[in-house]
């Protein structure tokens, strides 16, 4: 076989993996995933389970916003409607057959047993936002020496007061993230009693009164609703507060396989 020749006939293409869901269900004609063009989505099965797959091109790079978005999106439709355990982006395998061998086979009892715990279950993140102005005066307002530093800078040169400023960011910081743990923590203890499982997330902006991943069956999802909308009401004005889902259990699923890129 000549070089050319050898060069014609090399893999093109790979399998993406996008999560593990139960082997009876089916996957919409029109589901599309990761690539330019969107890839069609299809699912690998193996006994009990199936792999959500759709084509790569292996000299295509992974890692476009747009590749990101597919992919949660893909896996945040799937969990509204069955269990789906996510695989972590950009993971790719050879072939269908190589998806088989080396992940939905090996691992079959423990993504089984996976998905029935997730069964009638999907993850929702909640998140609330300190609003700038009412948490800085309350801050300045219970710290004396934050409330004092802040009339020694008001109306002076920035560089005539540099330490000062930079003593006053660290008290408001400082106040700010005593509020987060103890606003998440009411927070959390009323999630608990409609959620099976929460997960403390790490902040996402400095401004952050709460942010978690809560575990909770899809029927209960009103219940998730009145609980996010009571503290809503009650911390009005001074936090403002979004909820996301259903979506995958992102924060409460461990993949049970490594995938090579």
């Amino acid at each position: 076989m000549t070089a050319e020749t050898s060069e014609t006939v090399r893999q093109s293409t790979g399998s993406y993996i996008y999560g593990i869901l139960p082997e009876d269900v089916e996957v919409s004609s029109d589901a599309t995933g990761v690539g330019d063009p969107p890839a069609r989505v299809t699912l690998v099965r193996h006994g009990e389970i199936a792999a959500l797959v759709s084509d790569v091109g292996l000299d295509r790079p992974l890692g476009t916003p747009g590749d990101l978005v597919a992919h949660e999106r893909l896996l945040d439709a799937t969990a509204a409607e069955v269990p789906v355990l996510p695989i972590r982006f950009g993971a790719v395998m050879t072939n269908a057959d190589a998806v088989v061998a080396e992940l939905l086979e090996p691992f079959h009892d423990e993504f089984r047993s996976a998905l029935e715990d997730l069964e009638g279950r999907a993850q929702y993140v909640v998140k609330g936002r300190y609003v700038e102005q009412v948490i800085l005066r309350e801050v300045l307002a219970e710290d004396p020496e934050a409330g004092r530093l802040s009339q020694t800078i008001r109306g002076r040169p920035e560089d005539a007061t540099r330490d000062e400023r930079i003593r006053l960011g660290e008290l408001i910081n400082q106040a700010i993230g005593d509020k987060r743990e103890a606003d998440t923590q009411t927070m959390v203890e009323e999630l608990a009693g409609v959620c099976e499982l929460v997960v403390i997330r790490d902040p996402s902006h400095e401004r952050d009164a709460v942010h978690a991943a809560v575990l909770i069956e899809v029927d209960r999802q009103d219940e998730l609703e009145q609980v996010v909308a009571e503290f809503a009401d009650e911390w009005s004005g001074r936090v403002e507060f979004s909820l996301r889902g259903p979506m995958a259990a992102y924060d409460f699923v461990m993949n049970q396989g490594e995938v090579e890129d």
